[in-house]
């Protein structure tokens, strides 16, 4: 443990910001699993939408450095794939 003040607040600061990316990383993972869920179910009204949330999720993650940008790019083309055989 940190004797020195600044260091106590780091750790605190960091501990606190850690459990914020992991809570938005996790719900990040929650709509990717709903989107395979839609597309399984085979609906294309709602895969579209599930589509439409998933990729702003990703790229918010993206922008806040969450997950790498090739993350983001990697299941962008995969979703589309999935959505594209739906039709």
């Amino acid at each position: 443990m940190p004797n020195i003040k600044s260091a106590k607040k780091r750790v605190l600061v960091n501990g606190a910001k850690a459990a914020q990316n992991k809570a938005v990383r996790s719900a990040l993972r929650t709509q990717m699993k709903k989107f395979d869920v839609v597309v399984a179910e085979g609906n294309r009204s709602e895969a579209d939408s599930a589509y439409k949330a998933t990729v702003k999720a990703l790229d918010k993650a993206a922008a806040k450095g969450l997950v790498h940008s090739n993350y983001v790019a990697n299941h962008k083309s995969s979703m589309t794939i999935k959505l594209n055989k739906l039709a």
